[in-house]
């Protein structure tokens, strides 16, 4: 078996985590040709270039990325390993890293990962918004846990993973108490000319929505459209137009925007994946969000 140099891999870390081998060398009490020596040392063992150098602050690499994953692992089980011994509880708790997919409304997501904040053993949530295919990219090498995302990754994707359904529910449209009197009554049919506020075009739920108001004949005049689900509802608090939004929610979106229902249908549904790179989810805080999205979100 060929044993990794641990005083290599300590060096690497302190690099990446502090940026620059000027400030690594200060940390670690050594000259910066010493640390630069050593890190070029340890990616030749591995292999593997583990910092972009063409650019002023040292960048890691895709295959560095990984590597300081678990150096980061490494090296604070070490500490908490010392804490132990000394009778010191760590009080360091496991960290869940999830990709939230833009689109993924605000409200939504906190009911989605309240669960793992409530378990017994606790848990640190950091979360990283972006595009669903970025979001991906970073799954594949380790850098996330999860993405949550309104869509399942497709048969043809690159990335090898997994879709697990957290639930799905009808949509719900909302507007101030004014405009809710207004169009509920003859609801969807009095969306026609109505003022919606509407997600892009290029979200699953507006293509949903373009599709359901051409099957009942109902042409709304859309005010604006939004990729920011927070925003779209926050224009709508102020008045500017009636929104969609999951039926799952209802109860938070009443409460936080001072809105009301205008109807609802089932002919539009919002779904909700967990995508993981296991076929069985393991991790025990996804294992929280998913039990507890079947078990009290969707149903």
């Amino acid at each position: 078996m060929q044993w990794m140099n641990y005083h290599h891999l300590y060096y690497f870390w302190v690099v990446a985590r502090e940026g620059t081998i000027t400030k690594a060398a200060e940390q670690l009490s050594l000259t910066q040709p010493t640390v630069s020596e050593q890190l070029k040392t340890f990616e030749a063992a591995l292999g593997e270039q583990l910092f972009d150098r063409s650019k002023r602050r040292l960048a890691l690499t895709e295959t560095g990325r990984v590597v300081f994953r678990y150096a980061d692992e490494i090296f604070s089980l070490g500490q908490e390993l010392q804490d132990t011994l000394a009778g010191r509880p760590s009080g360091r708790p496991s960290k869940l890293r999830v990709g939230v997919s833009d689109v993924v409304p605000k409200l939504v997501l906190h009911r989605l990962l309240e669960p793992a904040l409530r378990m017994e053993e606790p848990v640190q949530i950091v979360c990283r918004e972006d595009k669903t295919e970025r979001l991906l990219a970073e799954l594949s090498v380790s850098d996330l846990d999860l993405v949550l995302c309104d869509t399942p990754l497709a048969g043809q994707a690159r990335v090898r993973a997994f879709n697990h359904l957290l639930g799905e529910c009808g949509v719900a449209f909302f507007g101030l108490p004014a405009l809710a009197r207004k169009y509920a009554r003859e609801f969807p049919l009095s969306l026609d000319g109505a003022p919606l506020l509407l997600p892009t075009e290029n979200t699953v739920l507006r293509r949903s929505l373009d599709h359901w108001f051409d099957a009942i004949g109902v042409r709304p005049r859309i005010v604006a459209e939004f990729e920011d689900s927070a925003l779209l509802k926050q224009f709508g608090h102020n008045g500017e137009g009636m929104f969609p939004g999951p039926v799952a929610i209802e109860a938070e979106v009443i409460a936080q925007f001072g809105v009301r229902v205008v109807g609802k249908t089932d002919h539009v549904k919002e779904r909700f994946y967990a995508i993981t790179v296991e076929r069985r989810i393991k991790h025990p805080a996804v294992r929280a969000i998913s039990d507890a999205a079947h078990d009290s979100l969707f149903i």
